[in-house]
């Protein structure tokens, strides 16, 4: 299985659940509306940060030099594209014929707008968890490194110029 694959069966999963929960709280408890439907969201990007930010992490672990880094953005926009059709598809499929309330839209409009929604609230925060979690590993990488000469030998002159006087 492909690895933008499985993140993007994971993210329709996570997607598709939380839209069902939303679907159900939405009836039950409609004047909270705007409630469900950021914390809906919220858990969402939060699934998708802690996923890029576990690929950053692996692949700055795997690859000191960052020109050497696998191709992560193109790796999670399919993970997005694929994970917006899937369950928009599902989720019009379970509005149409089993769940009342969650959700109205044509078929056409949750191909479109609502995949590509779903795809950028997938792939914008999975690249910046990427990218966080390269950063933490370089920052560490850095840190675990002994200062190199080259980069001493400046402040040595200078403190040795200090002592002279």
């Amino acid at each position: 299985m492909n690895s933008w694959l499985l993140r993007g069966v994971i993210m329709s999963a996570a997607h598709i659940v939380t839209r069902v929960v939303l679907g159900i709280l939405m009836v039950n408890a409609p004047l909270h509306g705007t409630v469900w439907k950021t914390v809906g969201v919220a858990i969402v990007v939060f699934i998708a940060i802690i996923g890029g930010g576990i690929d950053g992490l692996r692949d700055a672990q795997a690859h000191e030099d960052p020109d050497d880094y696998e191709d992560l953005t193109i790796r999670w926009l399919r993970a997005g594209l694929f994970a917006g059709w899937v369950a928009g598809l599902v989720c019009w499929l379970l509005g149409k014929f089993v769940f009342a309330g969650i959700g109205e839209a044509s078929f056409w409009i949750e191909m479109t707008a609502g995949a590509f929604f779903t795809a950028l609230i997938i792939f914008i925060p999975a690249f910046a968890g990427a990218s966080v979690g390269r950063m933490l590993v370089r920052r560490q990488q850095r840190k675990s490194q002994p200062p190199s000469d080259d980069s001493d030998a400046g402040g040595a002159r200078f403190a040795d110029a200090r002592v002279s006087h």
